[in-house]
């Protein structure tokens, strides 16, 4: 009799876990569907909207714009020096500056930018919004006629897509002329044998994953933070550690991205 209802509860528990997953993967679909309807509404970028989007894009990307720069720009540099030499202490030194362009710019580069996002944009702004509907801020918008979603969500979304695209765009061009400048020097003379090798790892198919890879990225980074500050249940936040499921869902999406990106360019 213990044993059926230990067997019971357990496949009960086992449900229920199934059914909250897929309940989150699912709003968190939705909301993306949402964003990406506003985004292309008119109405999105008219009055105090359009100023609160303004803000949120400055204050995800400015204060943070010249830090990671130079964070890039050092890591690219390091790592750099470490693949050249190695690959001349093994005799490979033609495969070297490839292989620092593959790696760099990319694998490495577009997911560096974009968790360096999560951890100082878009993480925060998901306990933002926690804060936000625990003390009832939600419920007066919606008193108010306004729609929290399309006035505090939105911003905090477009500010984080932006961040992940900008990022990641500036932190490419810095990290090719760290390794040009680590390689070559102050002289042009490697420009042109550096243009034909940019040229052969960046063919379309490559460009065009690297595109879309960064572009959902970017997607995962904004939205799925978000999505779980906005629809998780108030009662879950007092139980130690259930908030972070919203991290692992990023976490994960950001793993498949990366499996599948790296069977397109190499399969």
């Amino acid at each position: 009799m213990n044993l059926s209802h230990t067997t019971w509860g357990f496949a009960a528990r086992l449900w229920d876990g199934a059914a909250e997953t897929a309940l989150a993967w699912w709003r968190s679909v939705y909301l993306g569907a949402v964003v990406l309807v506003l985004l292309l509404s008119p109405s999105s970028y008219r009055g105090q909207l359009r100023a609160r989007m303004a803000y949120q894009l400055y204050v995800q990307t400015g204060p943070v714009l010249l830090g990671f720069t130079a964070l890039a720009a050092l890591l690219c540099a390091v790592i750099t020096r470490i693949v050249i030499v190695t690959a001349l202490s093994y005799g490979l030194s033609r495969y070297a500056l490839e292989m620092v362009v593959r790696v760099l710019v990319l694998e490495l580069i577009p997911l560096t930018a974009c968790l360096f996002v999560a951890m100082r944009c878009t993480i925060p702004n998901g306990s933002q919004l926690i804060q936000m509907r625990l003390r009832g801020h939600a419920d007066v918008l919606q008193r108010r006629g306004l729609d929290p979603v399309r006035s505090e969500l939105l911003p905090r979304a477009v500010g984080g897509l932006f961040a992940c695209l900008t990022l990641a765009a500036l932190s490419c061009v810095v990290a090719l002329v760290t390794v040009y400048l680590s390689v070559y020097g102050f002289t042009l003379a490697g420009l042109p044998a550096y243009t034909r090798l940019f040229g052969h790892v960046f063919s379309p198919v490559v460009t065009l994953v690297f595109t879309l890879k960064t572009a959902f990225f970017s997607l995962a980074v904004a939205l799925i933070p978000l999505s779980s500050g906005w629809y998780s249940p108030l009662q879950r936040l007092r139980h130690e550690g259930r908030e972070l499921g919203g991290l692992t869902r990023m976490f994960a999406v950001l793993l498949v991205i990366e499996i599948l990106s790296l069977m397109g360019n190499y399969y």
